[in-house]
């Protein structure tokens, strides 16, 4: 993929930057490494909040800066500045060069390049005005309120970004992306008597806001967010002991993400920190269960045209009939592991070294339904939403809490239930 027709007014032009310069310190700076890259970001974002029936909260903010890396064996240096300027270069040029005293090594080659779009690259901040998005949190409020008069506590975010990076490689390769982000979030809190449940709903992804100003959209959050609440109002005590759980389609997904998937990161399994490591080719799950990655799914929230290092995503196939056949990888951790990129190389900003770290995590369906699952079960329990938990990747132990849970009795689903109090 080639540089996105802004790129320079954003990374040079407007910083007064010669291309043809900095390509020649990103050279000086990776003379003798293994890998390395000058990452190039600017970012807006913005985030409003709506609760008990008034905007509460409204924040808007502008980062830009670089990361400079370069990578001889296992060693990396790294510098990162918000100053986009030749002088906060040189200095970082200065810092990375430490890293390959004595090293000698040869440039690794660099990503593939794809033509391949995930997302557009409008900036979503731009779409609407400030005061038709204040709107849409008021009406979201309005319309739960006035749906059921339990309804005691309305809570709506809308959240945007903007993101545009690009990555320049020491032989002059050069890799742009531009990520719009949108997010909406709905929490309503219904009581009957003295007692009081809650229940969200969210929705999210690379576009713009348009989409989120549907009334169908906002009103089907809305309504799912009551559900629940509702559900959970009527809900019993959740029985104590062990049971069988079954989870449901969507959101319980989390618990593979957290509990799995993180297992599953290349540098926790070569630094043999995850319950995983060692275990290729062994079988770590029933037979039947297939756990992939795939960054390449368009529009969604984990998806990605290209990482942070600028290699194309993949699907990558992790666990196959129950195998562990597959790592995610960066460029590093690929390449100490004798093994590909994946696409996962990921960061949390410029001022952040890439690491592998997961896209959209998934299980596949597979030859039972839903029904034939639950009716296999005596006694259990049927876990339709999550909330928050914990993992630790290195013993495989997890918690999570469920927020919708429903009883499963001889195989037909029960009443839902909430845990004790």
């Amino acid at each position: 993929m080639n540089d996105h027709p802004d790129s320079d007014a954003l990374f040079f032009t407007r910083a007064g930057l010669d291309r043809a310069r900095v390509t020649r310190l990103v050279g000086e700076a990776l003379a003798g490494c293994d890998d390395g890259e000058l990452f190039l970001e600017y970012r807006q974002s913005e985030a409003l909040s709506y609760d008990d029936g008034q905007l509460k909260s409204a924040s808007f903010d502008t980062t830009q800066g670089f990361g400079l890396r370069a990578v001889s064996g296992e060693a990396t240096g790294y510098a990162h500045a918000s100053d986009l300027s030749e002088d906060a270069l040189a200095r970082a040029v200065k810092t990375v060069r430490a890293v390959r005293a004595g090293h000698g090594g040869a440039m690794a080659l660099p990503p593939a390049r794809t033509n391949r779009s995930l997302y557009g690259d409008d900036n979503p901040l731009d779409e609407i005005a400030y005061a038709d998005k204040v709107a849409l949190l008021a009406a979201i409020d309005a319309y739960a309120r006035a749906k059921d008069p339990r309804v005691r506590q309305v809570m709506a975010s809308l959240s945007g970004e903007w993101q545009a990076v690009e990555i320049l490689r020491a032989d002059g390769h050069r890799v742009g992306d531009v990520r719009p982000l949108v997010r909406l979030n709905v929490a309503i809190v219904a009581a009957a008597g003295e007692r009081m449940e809650s229940g969200s709903h969210g929705s999210g992804g690379r576009a713009g806001y348009h989409a989120y100003l549907d009334p169908a959209h906002w009103q089907a959050s809305v309504d799912e967010a009551l559900r629940q609440a509702l559900t959970n109002l009527a809900s019993v005590p959740a029985p104590a002991g062990e049971m069988a759980v079954v989870l449901g389609p969507g959101w319980p997904g989390i618990l593979l993400h957290e509990a799995i998937g993180h297992g599953l990161e290349g540098d926790f399994n070569r630094k043999k920190t995850s319950a995983f490591a060692g275990l290729m080719g062994e079988r770590v799950a029933a037979r039947g269960v297939t756990v992939v990655d795939d960054g390449t799914l368009a529009a969604r929230r984990g998806s990605l045209t290209v990482d942070d290092e600028g290699t194309p995503t993949q699907r990558t196939v992790l666990i196959e009939d129950g195998i562990l056949v597959g790592y995610l990888h960066d460029r590093l951790n690929a390449r100490l592991m004798g093994m590909s990129p994946t696409g996962n190389g990921r960061r949390e900003s410029f001022a952040h070294s890439p690491m592998p770290r997961m896209t959209n995590t998934l299980m596949e369906a597979g030859e039972r339904s839903p029904e034939e699952i639950i009716a296999g079960v005596k006694k259990g329990l049927y876990a339709v939403n999550f909330g928050g938990g914990q993992v630790d990747i290195t013993s495989g132990k997890f918690v999570f809490s469920a927020s919708e849970a429903y009883l499963i009795e001889n195989g037909k689903i029960g009443p839902a239930v909430k845990a004790r109090r």
